[in-house]
């Protein structure tokens, strides 16, 4: 992100444009973690925003060129592509109208067309010169991305191009290293989280023996729902990538099979350290949908609408070792045995309180402040905890001891 900041502050200050480093970052924050916006494009925006507050027009953007897919070898390039659409896939976020592959006969490449653009939808197999694309690159891997600028005109010629495989795969976890490929799955649910969006019906975590990724499940598949716990042959499914993690999207085309055998999962597990410095809402005593698993919100599931939950207890708190946050998830098991508080016990107290949140107040007094190791898998922002175990914090004393033998060394 520092680097960005400098990058824009560089060009602003070419304009004479004067900008605060605080003012960049929580722009570029709001559209690259909030709307799940590229760094390139994001940086583009918060530039052009800024030249526009101060009066300043833009310089006229170069003419794009027509290529081939295959030429495509440096982001940041203004191209023009005779192609046809090879796959369409579900939109990750609403600042996305279309995402999926063009192909010519050189190759194909994903494509990005943005909200924002005002763009016709591209329709599945038919053929299209595209005009004003921007190149984009990520990990090696290029994309193209439709923008305000770019034109869209259909052709009478149908484009050749190379097929799209979907023919799906039968892989595990482990072997999932590249977007857009079309894979089937034996996993277990490992975990069901909360859905922050009305396109998501499910999203949440399963695994295997090689370890675990993050799913999600679109509404408009109309698939049925997971249960946690239990394990799936999980076919058709679209993997993806973000910021190098790796995650697979069920849609209308996947399809889910219950399993009679219980698939066991492995994790590669992370370890953070610190001080434990946020409990977060939804801590504590909390109800269940008893179909899905997902947490209610005043008796009501998002999914199934109001049920009669099952009570559960967690904890999502947050751990700062000084240079970086970690946010972290606590299932029931370990989370009764930090509070040396059992469910039952939990439920009792929050009767006799008449409030659910004395189990969090609990929580609180017990843990912030003091110095946890942790181990687990990191899936998106979480650290799903196995282990935790409170460590001493250093003393004022050992930190002068180690100033100590730096300066004699």
């Amino acid at each position: 992100m520092k680097e960005l900041v400098d990058q824009i502050k560089a060009r602003l200050r070419d304009q004479n444009i004067e900008v605060s480093d605080e003012d960049i970052k929580s722009r570029l924050e709001k559209l690259i973690v909030e709307f799940k916006v590229p760094e390139s494009e994001a940086r583009r925006s918060v530039l052009n925003y800024f030249f526009k507050e101060h009066g300043i027009v833009p310089q006229i953007r170069a003419g794009s060129d027509r290529v081939k897919i295959a030429e495509i070898k440096e982001a940041g390039k203004w191209v023009d592509l005779e192609a046809k659409v090879l796959d369409l896939w579900e939109p990750a976020a609403e600042t996305i109208s279309q995402t999926g592959l063009l192909g010519d006969a050189t190759g194909s490449i994903k494509f990005v067309k943005w909200t924002k653009s005002d763009l016709p939808n591209l329709e599945l197999g038919h053929s299209y010169l595209i005009k004003k694309l921007v190149t984009d690159e990520f990990q090696g891997r290029f994309s193209v991305k439709l923008n305000r600028t770019s034109q869209i005109e259909p052709l009478d010629v149908d484009v050749e191009a190379k097929p799209a495989s979907r023919a799906p795969q039968q892989v595990t976890v482990a072997e999932i290293n590249e977007p857009g490929l079309w894979v089937d799955l034996r996993v277990k649910v490992a975990q069901l989280w909360e859905t922050n969006s009305e396109a998501i019906s499910q999203s949440g975590l399963v695994g295997d023996e090689t370890g675990a990724i993050k799913f999600v499940k679109w509404a408009k598949s109309d698939l049925p729902d997971l249960v946690e716990g239990k394990s799936y042959l999980l076919k058709n499914l679209v993997t993806d990538e973000f910021q190098g993690r790796f995650s697979v999207k069920m849609n209308r085309t996947s399809h889910i099979e219950p399993l009679d055998v219980d698939v066991e999962i492995g994790s590669i597990a992370a370890e953070f350290s610190g001080a434990l410095v946020d409990v977060q809402k939804g801590s504590g005593l909390i109800k269940r949908c008893p179909v899905c698993r997902r947490s209610l919100a005043k008796g009501v599931c998002s999914e199934h609408g109001k049920v009669d939950g099952t009570y559960d207890l967690r904890i999502k708190a947050v751990l700062d070792d000084g240079r970086r946050v970690q946010d972290l998830l606590v299932n029931r098991e370990t989370t009764e045995r930090l509070l040396s508080l059992t469910l039952e016990e939990a439920k009792q107290m929050a009767m006799e309180a008449l409030d659910h949140e004395v189990v969090r107040s609990l929580i609180e007094s017990k843990l912030m402040g003091r110095y946890y190791s942790i181990t687990g898998p990191r899936i998106d922002r979480y650290l799903l905890v196995e282990s935790i175990t409170e460590v001493p914090p250093v003393s004022a004393a050992q930190v002068d001891e180690l100033i100590a033998a730096v300066v004699v060394a």
